[in-house]
């Protein structure tokens, strides 16, 4: 996690962001700060949605990045993972705890219906996290998948008001394409710390025994192989992803098509890097972010689906499909009123925005995992002797 940037909260942002606590009935700026200091793509991408959009995806986010964290810096997982259980079952019980992100996913709960399945099949990925459960198949990965960022797109797809059946199946394929996407890029990292995402049988079809790399985790061209077949599955996703695009509300299209297509950039610097996510991490430069932003601007006139292009969700999603969709005979009114903002200004300030991101990268400070800490320990944390790796990192796998 990154300290705050001054440079980005201005007298304005702090104005508006007061604002948004008395519309969305939580503490708005708190839960953007723990957004800032994750996702930077998910950060940005979020910046393009409405504000009536944009309150609840934070809410969502700032929990899901609670939550991880609250695993990850646990000496006792099982107990972290009871914790965070009951601070869920108080959520849904309406008297959250006293914790920003909390009360924030007990407000979207209420106002949004939000079923307790979406948020439940999240912890339950993290639990298999804690299990350090390795994946034999494609199908396996895939389920993994569907529990960790599927559950993450069924939510945002019932936050933006869309619970058709084929919508949230496109939204769940794009949560799961992109932690594929996020697989694929971190084989290096998180094999120097134990862990191995990537479906065992491609492995050993590769000629890898998955026991004896992980004890030495080198590249060669038969973990490339792998690495590029997780590569191509994830964009087969992410091409059926763009046929629920146009099934959101208009002003909500930009920012979701924004956040696809720069995480299946992601696939192609790795292809530019044969494959090598061993000893080098996939970045995308914030000059090509930029040029995407532009491109997915004119999702805003996308034309609804094709019905012949209808695809069945995957087995490993269905079962959010199911929990999310309204029930036979109701349905969502897509909302036309006009945004506070167009999306051009949205998308300047973005612009803006990917630029300050590329220059704090630049000059990262160690003090940034200090900040984070003690933010952690705000949100009822309580650390080990050493923060793990995977909070060290500043990434998680949501």
């Amino acid at each position: 996690m990154h300290p705050p940037q001054p440079s980005v909260v201005t007298a304005s942002a702090s104005a508006a962001a007061a604002q948004g606590n008395a519309r969305h009935g939580f503490d708005y700026e708190a839960c953007q700060e723990l957004m800032r200091g994750g996702s930077k793509t998910f950060f940005a991408a979020s910046r393009l949605l409405p504000s009536r959009v944009r309150g609840p995806a934070i809410a969502l986010y700032a929990f899901c990045r609670v939550a991880d964290d609250a695993i990850d810096f646990s000496d006792d997982r099982v107990t972290a993972l009871a914790q965070l259980n009951e601070r869920l079952r108080r959520v849904y019980a309406n008297d959250p705890m006293a914790y920003e992100p909390d009360r924030a996913l007990a407000a979207v709960v209420r106002d949004f219906d939000l079923p307790l399945a979406l948020v439940a099949a999240m912890l339950e990925g993290f639990e298999w996290d804690a299990e350090g459960r390795r994946y034999e198949t494609i199908e396996d990965l895939q389920a993994y998948g569907a529990r960790v960022a599927g559950s993450v797109g069924a939510m945002m797809a019932v936050v933006m008001r869309t619970r058709s059946e084929q919508a949230l199946a496109r939204a769940c394929d794009l949560g799961v394409a992109m932690q594929f996407t996020n697989i694929a890029r971190d084989v290096g990292e998180d094999a120097r710390f134990g862990r191995l995402y990537l479906p065992l049988a491609w492995m050993r079809e590769s000629g890898l025994d998955p026991d004896t790399w992980l004890q030495n985790p080198v590249f060669d061209g038969r973990i490339a192989s792998v690495i590029d077949r997780l590569i191509k599955a994830a964009d087969v996703l992410y091409q059926r992803s763009e046929h629920g695009i146009g099934q959101l509300p208009r002003d909500c299209r930009p920012a979701i098509r924004a956040a696809r297509l720069v995480y299946a950039e992601i696939g192609r610097e790795l292809e530019k890097a044969g494959h090598d996510s061993i000893n080098h991490r996939a970045v995308v430069s914030a000059k090509r972010k930029l040029a995407l932003l532009v491109r997915a601007s004119g999702a805003a006139v996308l034309a609804p689906a094709d019905p012949k292009q209808h695809f069945a969700a995957l087995p490993a999603n269905q079962f959010l499909v199911q929990a999310a969709k309204l029930p036979l005979g109701d349905a969502l009114v897509e909302l036309t009123q006009p945004p506070s903002r167009t999306f051009e200004e949205r998308a300047r300030w973005t612009a803006e925005l990917f630029e300050r991101l590329a220059r704090s990268d630049a000059t990262r400070q160690p003090s940034s995992q200090a900040h984070a800490a003690a933010y952690a320990l705000s949100h009822g944390h309580r650390l080990p002797g050493k923060a793990t790796p995977e909070f060290a990192a500043g990434e998680t796998k949501v």
